[in-house]
């Protein structure tokens, strides 16, 4: 079974915003790079959405209705909701998550 990956508009606005900063602090290439690695994340998604682990900020609450893959340093957090994965956030795993997490997702 083939399961559909949307982006949410936290998510797209996530990914522009990594995008552009790269581009200005990196290059045009490297946020290229980073951009189609994280879309091929997605699609992996669409084979074993199941595969990602729990994040830990959301476990130590109790949480356990989100998930999440990595491409180092970035996270992504998604939602699996009747046959679908939603993703929640997209954000550098260096950042206070927990912060962002509550903030975003509860």
């Amino acid at each position: 079974m083939t399961f559909p990956v949307f982006l949410t508009d936290d998510a797209s606005r996530d990914l522009e915003e990594l995008y552009d900063f790269i581009q200005a602090n990196d290059s045009t290439e490297k946020a290229e790079y980073v951009l189609s690695r994280l879309e091929d994340s997605f699609q992996h998604l669409r084979e074993n959405p199941e595969r990602g682990g729990y994040p830990d900020e959301l476990l130590v609450i109790g949480i356990r209705d989100y998930r999440q893959i990595r491409f180092k340093p970035y996270r992504i957090i998604y939602r699996i909701i009747a046959g679908r994965v939603y993703i929640m956030v997209i954000a550098d795993g260096r950042r206070d998550m927990q912060a962002l997490l509550q903030r975003r997702l509860l």
